[in-house]
């Protein structure tokens, strides 16, 4: 019985992707670091699901997890926007996307699919949506999406040299399942805990929200009919940020977005934010280079490519959002207080 690997196996989208595997039949073996919590991994067959430990920076320890394994999906990230020490995001994307890919080759894997970032595209100062041909534009990015840019050169070198990989690029994802949470997901948390009588704060400019469904079934889609050395975008819905507040609260009854702050005031906060956490740990809400790359700016996408290709579909950013709300009410992420604000018709059945 031949497997397929997935790396990053507990994260968000890792998880929903094995559970996608597996639905459809796949064997499949998980690939998690030491002391990892596996509570997004429990309850599949013990003969099509397995647990490989180990390490993407070591490129044995992701060679052994390949034995019987034909695919490998390489989802493992670290999703962290801000480091005071930005190489402690950057190196180890850089390094395991080579250890990973180097184990693959040895091991003459079928195809890979690697998860990349619509990040890598840049922004648009308008609302023209981009494809997979736009180039990178920001000059001096987060930590993040610096890490996501290098490892992405580093598989282009695989793929030049003959492996056979194809790139996928999810856009900002939603949807339940996100228990660390991810930045997006704290943020979605930080809206809920925000009582009606108040206003949240939003920035000019968009993004664009897809459900983890959908990307995962995008990849599987990728795996099965992507091109090698190709990339596809798997986006969903592109919405500015006032509009995505006003959508949460018309879901919710809760807070109403303001009106846009300029790019100014959100730099300034970000340098605020920064030297909170940098004084006191944590991360910050908004970074100085966030605000500086995406207030007044668009990261709208179209996935025409992979919908025509693939037959990749999306669902509407107001169900995706929705099914986040009622995934972090059903598993305790808000305080019952705060909870009994949001209105009946999205708390579940």
């Amino acid at each position: 019985m031949a497997f397929t690997l997935v790396t990053g196996a507990t994260g968000f989208l890792g998880s929903q992707l094995v559970r996608t595997l597996i639905e459809r039949g796949e064997s499949v073996k998980a690939f998690v670091r030491p002391g990892s919590n596996l509570a997004a991994l429990t309850g599949y067959p013990s003969d099509r699901f397995k647990i490989a430990v180990g390490d993407i920076r070591i490129e044995q320890s992701v060679f052994a997890a390949l034995a019987g394994c034909t695919r490998m999906y390489h989802v493992a990230a670290n999703f962290k926007m801000w480091d005071p020490n930005p190489s402690r995001i950057i190196l180890p994307a850089v390094e395991g996307m080579r250890a990973t890919l180097r184990a693959a080759r040895s091991r003459k894997l079928e195809k890979i699919v690697v998860t990349s970032s619509a990040g890598v595209l840049g922004t648009t100062a308008g609302e023209e949506p981009m494809d997979e041909t736009h180039a990178f534009n920001l000059t001096d990015p987060e930590a993040y999406f610096a890490a996501k840019v290098a490892a992405d050169q580093v598989a282009a070198e695989f793929i030049a040299d003959g492996s056979p990989i194809v790139l996928a690029l999810p856009t900002t994802i939603a949807g339940p399942g996100d228990w660390k949470p991810t930045p997006n997901g704290q943020l979605l948390l930080e809206y809920l805990k925000t009582p009606p009588t108040r206003h949240f704060p939003v920035a000019g400019g968009g993004i664009n929200v897809v459900d983890v469904e959908d990307v995962a079934v995008g990849h599987v889609l990728a795996m099965e009919r992507g091109v090698v050395g190709e990339r596809y975008l798997l986006g969903g819905e592109n919405l500015t940020f006032s509009r995505l507040f006003e959508t949460l609260c018309d879901l919710t009854g809760l807070a109403e977005p303001t009106t846009p702050k300029s790019k100014a005031l959100m730099k300034l906060a970000g340098r605020l934010f920064e030297l909170n956490a940098r004084l006191w740990g944590g991360d910050p809400r908004i970074t100085w280079r966030l605000a500086n790359d995406y207030v007044d700016t668009f990261s709208y996408v179209t996935s025409k490519k992979a919908e025509q290709a693939l037959g990749y579909r999306h669902r509407p950013a107001r169900e995706a959002l929705a099914r986040s709300v009622r995934w972090y009410l059903a598993n305790g992420y808000v305080p019952t207080n705060m909870a009994s604000r949001v209105r009946l018709e999205l708390r579940p059945t």
